[in-house]
């Protein structure tokens, strides 16, 4: 470790920040390593990191003590005459070393402290008390203007006030980007009396971030950004680019916080197709109403229990693996990776290979057939767990199949499962917790991300079993299930019909549609115990109704 001596005249020429990102305010030093006077990052002569034992500041004198003489900052391009009009002053030593004065006043028009820049060293240090001073050259410019500008440093004022002719006021915060907010907020009266301020701070990350903290001290369409081509206005001075500095500081434009956007200037992208993965649904009626899943959404399929969820979750897993070349996950906290490995092995053979007895029926040779066609295909990835886990075990395990495994589709059964166990305050907090980082995670990875969600049980005596219609407000937990969700899917059976049809089949009941606004009943799914498929059939009722002992079930 070393001491960092600020006032060291052995620092050389200055550069970018790669910590901060500012533009010119890291300093190389004769003996190699460098700091960053903005930040106050120590570089190593590899440009790495490293600590200071001890920092001995920029000097400070109690009293001013420099005087210099009136004349042009020539090595800055600025004129004897906005030299004068700044009240700054140049010396010349002994050692012929160029001193630069920039003074500071207080309300008073008074004198209190002085900034004097060592021209060849790029030293600088402050004289008097900087505490009581307005801006620099806040002092000979009166309020209620119609224009003021402010730069980052005394030299960009006076650089800007050349620059539009000498015709507009033109000032500087004291001590860079980061005292920006706190030095316009002490002058915000002053500044607020202007009918428009233009903000000039330097073209780099502290000097945009600064720009966007000033601009919302002040009322909507009060300030307005620069946006330069060079870093600052004093490069344009010094190139003569008298013409490009104006245009771009009547160009400049209104501050509007992130995120509003005028519709306006969509015009030129509005029709371009955005990018968005489609899979659609293995049934028609529901992709009548949906247009199918798509990437960047959000899914939840609600259910009571024995409504026919498994069947339906293993029939969509198929359907992705047989209808796009995309890579799945699935978390299934109640399953095993090897019964999800049989679960989706069955839908391809047709046959419930998830129960021992039925699998035992076929050869070997028959099962790996159904596993390279599934499985083997290397695109399916489960979450080897069973039973709780904590929110954000969940959560990293969702985003790390989404941006390491590139995962477009993502299962998570289910959401109940997480919270179980939980008093129903602390469960619906948990949940609300919960849904809004899920939501978060589509917005970021772009994942098509399908969730189940258990049922609550309704009051009186009619429960899901015995297919009561389910509402939004029956979802378990929290009401944010629905508000961050896209879609919104019911699964309903009347399990103790006494007719096969009506209770082997799931109707499919859209509760919300963000994407179509089509809501209501979609499809029904007639299960088949001999295959364990899930086939759309018309209104069973109706088929209950049409159908002998003797016929067959029409799909």
């Amino acid at each position: 470790m070393i001491w960092i001596n600020t006032m060291d005249k052995q620092w050389l020429d200055r550069g970018p920040c790669p910590n901060c990102g500012s533009s010119d305010g890291n300093v190389q030093h004769k003996e190699g390593y460098s700091h960053c006077f903005v930040c106050g990052t120590h570089f190593n002569s590899k440009g790495n990191k490293m600590e200071a034992e001890k920092v001995i500041p920029m000097k400070t004198e109690s009293v001013i003590k420099t005087v210099g003489t009136l004349g042009a900052l020539s090595e800055r391009s600025i004129s004897k005459e906005t030299a004068q009009k700044y009240n700054t002053d140049v010396k010349v030593n002994g050692n012929m070393n160029t001193h630069h004065i920039y003074k500071y006043f207080d309300e008073g028009g008074n004198n209190i402290a002085n900034k004097v820049r060592d021209v060849a060293t790029k030293n600088m240090w402050t004289e008097g008390s900087m505490t009581d001073a307005g801006l620099f050259g806040q002092n000979i410019f009166a309020p209620n203007g119609k224009y003021i500008t402010i730069t980052e440093g005394e030299v960009d004022a006076m650089s800007a006030y050349e620059l539009l002719g000498s015709k507009w006021a033109c000032v500087s915060i004291k001590t860079g980007a980061g005292s920006a907010l706190r030095d316009c907020k002490k002058a915000f009266e002053y500044l607020d009396s202007f009918d428009q301020i233009v903000i000039s701070f330097d073209m780099d990350k502290q000097g945009r971030e600064a720009s966007e903290k000033v601009a919302q001290l002040f009322s909507p369409n009060k300030c307005k950004i620069m946006h330069m081509e060079y870093k600052d206005a004093n490069e344009y001075l010094k190139v003569s680019k008298r013409e490009e500095f104006s245009r771009a500081w009547w160009n400049a434009q209104p501050y509007t916080p992130a995120g509003i956007v005028n519709l306006k200037d969509l015009k030129s992208t509005l029709f371009e197709e955005e990018y968005c993965e489609t899979c659609l649904y293995p049934w028609n009626k529901l992709n009548d109403k949906t247009y199918g899943m798509r990437t960047g959404e959000l899914v939840t399929f609600t259910s009571g229990a024995g409504m026919g969820k498994s069947s339906i979750m293993r029939e969509l897993m198929y359907h992705m693996l047989r209808n796009t070349n995309d890579n799945v996950g699935i978390l299934a906290l109640e399953e095993s990776t090897k019964n999800t490995a049989f679960n989706i092995m069955s839908v391809e053979a047709n046959a419930r290979l998830y129960i021992n007895e039925i699998r035992k029926n076929y050869s070997q040779d028959q099962l790996d057939t159904w596993f390279d066609n599934t499985m083997g295909s290397g695109r399916f990835f489960a979450f080897d767990h069973f039973g709780s886990i904590s929110n954000d075990e969940i959560l990293s395990r969702v985003r790390f199949m989404a941006q390491a495994l590139d995962c477009k589709w993502i299962f998570l059964d289910h959401l109940s499962i997480l919270v179980s166990g939980q008093e129903e305050g602390d469960e619906r907090k948990s949940i609300d917790v919960l849904m809004t980082k899920l939501r978060s995670l589509v917005e970021q990875t772009g994942v098509g991300l399908l969730l189940v969600s258990h049922l609550r049980r309704p009051a009186g005596d009619a429960g899901h079993e015995n297919g009561r219609e389910v509402t939004l407000s029956h979802l378990r937990g929290s009401a944010s299930i629905a508000h961050l969700s896209d879609s919104v899917i019911a699964l309903e059976r009347n399990q103790q019909d006494e007719d096969d049809v009506i209770s082997n089949t799931t109707t499919l009941r859209i509760l919300k549609n963000r994407y179509t606004g089509d809501t209501g009943i979609a499809t029904h799914l007639f299960y088949d115990k001999d295959t364990g498929r899930m086939k759309e059939i018309d209104n069973p009722y109706e088929i209950s109704d049409n159908n002998s002992d003797d016929e067959e079930i029409p799909f």
